[in-house]
């Protein structure tokens, strides 16, 4: 009897080794295989070299064909900009005549200093007609902003024409192209990308 428990025994603890090791190779075999998905998951979660050149070719595309949409939608505010100075300009011409029931006259046909003068203060009764954004003034007078596109010439004074005989039809040429409006006053410089083609009030 003493020798069959014994005996029993020894099973038992050789049951118990034996599952101890199983144990053991299943946890190292479990880890060996949770190690490998994880290289193999940062494996597949990184990019390739050709990967990125394809974004990278992608992203310049794609800013190729933006930047010209967003240069054209600049030049196209900064021309209404323009445009809106020329109207505030033919308005003070026209508050101008309402007052002294003459136009302005300052010895050209442009916005130069001796323009801005007449319209600001030198005037017989010194009032301002005209209120001018610093970017639209130099020296010479009431100018397009440095930004307007001008490449060769640089900052340009705007064109004045008035209808002094009072037939309400002004007739001027812009560039080599001929413009007869029925207006009373227009004011106006040429289209930095198309000479033939006033911005302002001349149409």
């Amino acid at each position: 009897m003493m020798a069959t428990t014994a005996i029993n025994s020894t099973k038992v603890k050789a049951g118990l080794f034996a599952g101890s090791g199983c144990v053991r190779l299943i946890i190292d075999m479990t880890t060996l295989i949770n190690t490998k998905s994880a290289l193999s998951y940062k494996k597949s979660a990184s990019f390739t070299l050709v990967e990125i050149l394809v974004v990278v070719s992608i992203i310049g595309l794609l800013a190729g064909l933006g930047f010209p949409a967003i240069n054209g939608a600049l030049q196209t505010a900064r021309k209404a900009e323009v445009a809106g100075m020329a109207e505030s300009i033919k308005t003070g011409i026209l508050a101008y005549y309402a007052e002294y029931l003459s136009y302005p006259s300052w010895g050209s046909s442009n916005t130069d200093s001796n323009f801005f003068s007449v319209m600001t203060s030198n005037n017989p009764r010194g009032i301002s007609f005209l209120e001018v954004p610093p970017k639209f003034t130099n020296s010479s007078g009431i100018v397009t902003p440095e930004n307007f596109g001008y490449a060769n010439r640089g900052r340009s004074n705007f064109l004045v024409a008035m209808d002094t005989q009072g037939i309400g039809v002004l007739t001027n040429r812009v560039g080599a192209a001929t413009f007869t409006v029925p207006a009373s006053v227009a004011v106006w410089v040429a289209d930095p990308k198309n000479p033939n083609k006033p911005v302002g009030t001349f149409k």
